[in-house]
């Protein structure tokens, strides 16, 4: 678990298939398996373990190896398809994390690690001393527009945001960062056709989980006609 508040910003040094030995299993290595390594990375690695967890661009990973500047991690096939890590390259900047503690405070908002898609970067614009952007959704990420709501958290590239609008006839959102926030998280680096990782608030998972449960629907939309089908039934039996 995270807070969304990145420590630091450190560069990607290599970006390769993983040595089968690492893993213990030749066909994951064959299949797409991969490690990355991060350098720059002192200040998050003064109490690292093998087996912790530090967040990447807002991506939950492992650490496989260190040492006093550098880390590394495995990517898994599902990382590659859910999450813009497969774009990294060599000196690429990257947000990193490490995973909050009990005593921490939380200046951002519970954040998994756990990336649901990725949205593509289409405007950056001034506004004052701050920089506003706009998302758009594709393909199978629209799915998550009804998780986006105005002033509602979300995390991208693993970095805690407030929603400022919800333009749902462009599929998009937008958020507002202040000057702080750019000299300190790689999203203020990126320009129109970039792709960000998203990572929506759980908590409004968890609430449709329980409403469609309560309701014995499947899908969303099935709650509207589950709930005129109760009324109907309560019409007709107050008639007999």
């Amino acid at each position: 678990m995270f807070t969304g508040i990145i420590e630091i910003m450190g560069t990607v040094t290599a970006f390769n298939p993983l040595d089968p030995a690492e893993v213990g299993s030749s066909e994951w290595a064959k299949e797409g398996g991969y490690s990355l390594t991060i350098g720059n990375a002192a200040s998050v690695l003064t109490d690292v373990h093998i087996g912790d967890s530090i967040a990447v661009n807002g991506v939950c990973l492992t650490v496989i190896s260190f040492g006093t500047d550098w880390f590394k991690v495995g990517i898994m096939n599902e990382s590659l398809r859910k999450t813009n890590v497969g774009d990294l390259r060599p000196g690429d900047s990257v947000n990193l994390e490490r995973a909050m503690l009990g005593s921490t405070r939380v200046g951002g908002h519970y954040v998994q690690g756990h990336v649901d898609a990725t949205a593509t970067l289409t405007r950056v614009e001034p506004d004052g001393n701050a920089l506003t952007f706009e998302l758009r959704l594709d393909g199978e990420a629209r799915a998550l527009a009804p998780y986006i709501i105005p002033k509602g958290y979300i995390a991208l590239d693993g970095t805690s945001l407030t929603v400022v609008d919800v333009l749902d006839a462009r599929h998009s959102f937008t958020i507002s960062m202040i000057a702080h926030t750019q000299k300190s998280v790689v999203l203020a680096t990126k320009k129109a056709g970039d792709r960000v990782n998203v990572e929506v608030d759980m908590m409004g998972k968890y609430v449709e989980r329980v409403v469609l449960s309560m309701f014995g629907v499947e899908a969303a939309e099935g709650v509207l006609a589950s709930m005129v089908d109760r009324a109907v039934e309560k019409a007709l039996a107050k008639r007999n």
